[in-house]
Order: structure tokens, then C-alpha cells, then sequence
């Protein structure tokens, strides 16, 4: 499996995303504007990949303070700028909170050993999601039948998280296990997630795989060539409200049309319990020039008006089950959820941004 993100030597070593599929290449972040920007860029995302980026980016904000004073503004300083770069994905806030909380358990302790507890405490989320994306993994592979046609959308493989990945992961232990999986990947526009990023995944990953236009769904689910649909989440309410990548709630509705389960694989840090429902999920919204003139080109009338939500909110009445590194969910997810709860260690998330 492909590395997304490293730490090394005091920099951030980031796979750019934005470069595949005809390009390997890695950038080396040395501050935080650095990482902000490859995170505003779309360099860096995915869900729990944005979370583990915000943590070493608190790192490497700190990393030239010379006293603690300075430590406490820059620290300050990295998670604003961190803050303001992606508002949906909750793993984001998640992570810059965790880092927080551990930094103030180690006040007056003074700048280099809260600037090694800071490193050590990221580069455990890094490890935490290796291991959740494995247990997703193992939690999904028996939801597929032996012979298996998945339908997933945008990408939630390696390239989006710090292990085999979420939804993708379901896929890949499947493989494991000996069953015999297929892949269809909607295109996912207007930035070709899926396109680019999952196709290219999983022909690595030796998995046959059918590229097809986001408008494609329906007509394939329809004939009988999908067997589930499994898509990843980047910010969960408690009643099973998701958001994903645009496109995700259409995906849901056909699903339910054509009796196909739909599944969504996501780690715990995932779910926001200060939230209700999925009205209180606020939707990221990208340039319109991603739709006019998409890699560059334009492709539809100069003037014309263009909405970009990067991403929809699919209600949980469309879910099949979720599964999560605890197990699987199925109807009526919230008592479900509040078990998966207890015993993990959630923050207090108050401060969830919520423009």
C-alpha cells in the first residue's frame, strides 16, 4: 500500500494527490502553511488521512519554538490555520482537539518535552488508524457474498487514511479471504476522486476494477451487476446522518431503489456526537471554476453560474449498515452507537466548527 503521509526529521512528507494518476510525487511540508494550503489543495484528503495531516501539522508548528511561551502562541496559531482549511471533515477537529488536550497535560513542563509528547501523540493517531482501518476491514469482509460486485464512490482506500483504508478495506480483506471481489468506481466529479485515485488503487492492489460516469449508477445497479455499494464518511450525527463526497446521497437512493445494501465503513473518530442530525453538518463549499473549467479547461459558458458542494448528507434511513472498527450497525443505529461510545475516548466537541 501506497504512504500518504510520513514524519521525518522535523518535516511532513506528504504524497500529492492532486498529481496521481500519471504521477507519483511526494512534497515535503517545513511549516504549517505549508500543510494548510496542501490540505485546502485536496494534496492531502480523505477523511482520517485530513485528521492524522492535522495532528502532525501541531507538531510541526511547534517544532522551532525555544520556550514554552512561544510554544502555547504557536500552537495556538497552527490549529486557526488548520482549522479554516477543510469544515466537514470532523476528524479534522478531532485530532487538533486530542493534540490540545495533550499539550495541556504537560504545562510547565517546558517546550521539548511537550514538543516530544506532541509527536509521540500524532504519530499514535497515525498508528490508531492503521489499526482501525484494519479491523473496518475484517468487521466488513463478511457483509460481501463469495462472489462479489462492489460499487464504491470517491476514494476511501490508503490514499485517504494511514492504513488499507475504510470502505476500500472491506474490499481488500474480502480479497484476503479468498472471495473473488469487482469493483465498480463512479468517476466522481467534478474532481475525478474516483477516477483518478480509486481506479489507480486498486489496479495496484490487483483488484478488477470498472471505471463508469457518476451517472452511470443507476442503469449499472439496474441490470443486476451490483451486489453492494460501500462508501466511506467524512463527518457522522448521531442518528446515522452522513456526509460523504457529492454525489453519495444519489448513490443511497438508487441503492434503495434496486434492493442493493448500502454499506459505510468509517472509524470512530468519524462520528460527531454533538450533533443530532445531519442538518447540523456543515457542507464545505469548493470554486465554482472546479465544474467550469475543470483540470484547466473550460467546459461550459463563460458567465454562467456554477454550485460546488464538495460534499451531500445522506439520511440514515438509506443505510444498509455501518461498520466500524467495534462491528457492524445495523437499524436502529443509535442505541448501537452508544455502545460503540462507551468506552472510547471522545472529546467533548463543542468546539466543532458549525458555520
Amino acid at each position: 500500500m501506497v504512504e500518504p503521509i510520513r514524519w521525518e526529521d522535523g518535516k511532513v512528507i506528504i504524497l500529492d494527490q492532486t498529481e496521481l494518476p500519471t504521477d507519483l510525487v511526494y512534497r515535503t511540508c517545513e511549516d504549517v502553511e505549508c500543510l494548510a494550503e496542501a490540505l485546502s489543495s485536496l494534496r492531502i484528503r480523505g477523511a482520517p488521512l485530513i485528521g492524522i495531516a492535522a495532528a502532525y501539522g501541531m507538531v510541526l508548528g511547534v517544532w522551532g519554538a525555544g520556550d514554552e511561551g512561544k510554544l502555547w502562541d504557536e500552537l495556538e496559531r497552527a490549529s486557526k490555520r488548520i482549522r479554516s482549511t477543510r469544515p466537514t471533515a470532523v476528524n479534522l477537529f478531532w485530532a487538533l482537539e486530542r493534540m490540545k488536550r495533550v499539550a495541556e497535560e504537560h504545562r510547565g513542563e517546558g517546550a521539548e518535552t511537550i514538543k516530544e509528547v506532541l509527536l509521540k501523540e500524532a504519530e499514535e493517531i497515525h498508528a490508531e488508524d492503521r489499526r482501525r482501518c484494519r479491523a473496518i476491514g475484517e468487521n466488513g469482509a463478511g457483509l460481501l457474498p463469495e462472489e462479489a460486485s462492489v460499487l464504491t464512490h470517491c476514494n476511501a482506500g490508503a490514499l485517504a487514511t494511514g492504513g488499507i483504508g475504510t470502505a476500500l478495506a472491506v474490499l481488500y480483506v474480502a480479497k484476503e479471504r479468498g472471495k473473488e471481489v469487482r469493483a465498480f468506481v463512479d468517476e466522481t466529479r467534478p474532481l475525478l476522486q474516483g477516477a483518478r485515485l480509486t481506479a489507480w488503487e486498486l489496479r495496484q492492489a490487483g483488484i478488477d476494477v470498472t471505471l463508469i460516469c457518476d451517472g452511470m449508477a443507476g442503469w449499472v445497479m439496474g441490470r443486476g451487476w451490483v451486489d453492494a455499494v460501500v462508501v466511506g464518511a467524512d463527518r457522522i450525527a448521531s442518528n446515522g446522518d452522513f456526509a460523504n463526497k457529492i454525489g453519495t446521497y444519489s448513490l443511497a437512493v438508487l441503492a434503495k431503489h434496486h434492493g442493493v445494501p448500502f454499506y459505510v465503513a468509517a472509524p470512530l473518530s468519524t462520528w460527531d456526537f454533538s450533533i443530532s442530525d445531519g442538518t447540523e453538518i456543515p457542507i464545505e463549499e469548493r470554486r465554482p471554476e472546479e465544474v467550469t473549467e475543470g483540470f484547466g479547461r473550460r467546459t461550459a459558458p463563460e458567465g454562467v453560474d456554477a454550485y460546488n458542494p464538495a460534499f451531500d448528507v445522506t439520511p440514515a434511513e438509506l443505510v444498509t449498515a455501518f461498520i466500524s472498527e467495534r462491528g457492524v450497525a445495523f437499524p436502529p443505529f443509535e442505541e448501537e452507537f452508544r455502545r460503540w461510545r462507551n468506552g472510547e475516548d471522545f472529546l467533548a466537541m463543542v468546539s466543532l466548527t458549525r458555520r
